[in-house]
């Protein structure tokens, strides 16, 4: 089908101006010239390249909408595929966690929800692809993770450590915390009152009760020798497949570069300055939280995502946990004048699309794949998607009240 969108502000590389696009055949055809095909007014609205998430799990609330309430897969996914839509992302990279927990986070289920998305990929609305966010102390998760990198769409995969985030000595913060492999790691004792507090909500999460949690954790605790050279056999297999890489809460120069030096050129939510400069200076590229934009701040007291974008040291926003923050955060940084709205879109779009080594999406172009929103932008108050195409087809239109 051709289409071409008419009067739109257009989101293009490094600026935005007043013309047309002209999409054919799922491809951009033509920016500027005369309309072809159907005609869209777009006369007053900002036409851009439709966002790309490439770390999101507020599919959980779809799984679990209630502590210890599980929803069935399909209709979980069923229900995201359509929030996805309506807020202007077309490609979405699930945060899928493959843990030692049982619950929510444990292997099984979350084989079952990749099982899912392969399974309804014909009836989904935007494409629907996974980040297997590996929790490095589960080795149980070894044979998903080969099965899900010989997927149809190739997963990312994300080095996840919050065993030994939580082992951390109790007078130790999170964004303290030396590298995991460091003699330096400080380890906190498990039969101290103060692990029960640290770990409740976990416990909580995997239906255990507190001293059954803790002692979970202290068996897999007891594999943390062996924890290297597992996650060489994983990045291997990733390298092995093209699988674009990520470390996860990076605290230290050292562990960026014990990461890179596997393969994971991605930085995602690096929690202080030493991580996030390590990562620039050798051209990783740089993940933050869109719900720390949107916020104004980091609520666990990490880096400001607006001064990383401020700073230079942002290339990509991702929804982490609430879907609708990605186009809150570009309204909040732009309303800040944190830069160039043209980069601050760059932010949902280009830069994920890179993270990702997606070349044939994330920008205006000609050539390129057409992944595009529709949205009103009133001056001073949130944008609003008013449509959605993945490859030219509609996924999602919105027409207001008025």
């Amino acid at each position: 089908m051709v289409m071409t969108f008419q009067g739109a502000q257009v989101f293009l590389p490094g600026d935005i101006v007043e013309t047309s696009v002209t999409v054919d055949d799922g491809l951009i055809t033509q920016i500027g010239g005369p309309p072809q095909g159907r005609v869209i007014d777009a006369r007053g609205m900002y036409l851009a390249p439709a966002m790309i998430d490439v770390h999101g799990d507020a599919f959980e609330r779809q799984l679990m909408p209630r502590p210890g309430v599980y929803f069935p897969t399909e209709a979980a996914v069923i229900d995201t595929d359509r929030q996805l839509a309506c807020n202007g992302i077309a490609t979405a990279y699930h945060a899928v966690t493959l843990s030692w927990e049982p619950g929510l986070r444990d292997i099984a289920r979350g084989r079952d929800m990749m099982q899912a998305l392969r399974d309804l990929a014909p009836r989904l609305l935007v494409e629907n692809r996974m980040q297997l966010r590996w929790e490095t102390f589960a080795f149980e998760a070894l044979e998903t993770i080969e099965w899900a990198l010989a997927g149809p769409l190739l997963p990312a995969l994300a080095f996840n450590d919050h065993t030994s985030m939580t082992m951390r000595a109790f007078d130790v913060s999170m964004q303290d915390r030396a590298f995991e492999f460091s003699p330096d790691f400080s380890i906190a004792a498990l039969d101290d009152a103060r692990m029960k507090k640290r770990t409740a909500s976990k416990a909580h999460r995997a239906g255990l009760t507190d001293d059954a949690y803790i002692a979970l954790l202290d068996k897999v605790w007891d594999r943390r020798s062996a924890v290297p050279d597992m996650i060489e056999r994983v990045a291997a297999l990733a390298r092995a497949a093209g699988a674009p890489m990520l470390s996860h809460d990076d605290t230290k120069a050292e562990t960026r570069h014990w990461f890179r030096g596997h393969g994971a050129h991605v930085a995602e939510f690096p929690m202080v300055m030493e991580a996030a400069e390590a990562a620039r200076a050798h051209g990783d590229l740089i993940v933050f939280g869109a719900p720390n934009a949107a916020r104004g701040g980091s609520h666990i007291g990490s880096l400001s995502a607006g001064d990383m974008v401020e700073a230079g040291l942002c290339d990509a926003l991702a929804s982490d946990y609430f879907y609708p923050a990605m186009l809150a955060a570009v309204a909040r940084l732009d309303l800040d004048r944190r830069a160039e709205r043209s980069r601050l879109w760059s932010l949902v779009s280009q830069g994920p699309a890179q993270a990702m080594g997606l070349g044939d999406r994330g920008e205006i172009a000609l050539g390129k794949r057409a992944d595009l929103v529709l949205m009103d932008w009133p001056e001073g108050h949130m944008p609003s998607i008013r449509g959605t195409w993945v490859a030219g087809r509609a996924a999602y239109l919105g027409l207001p009240r008025g």
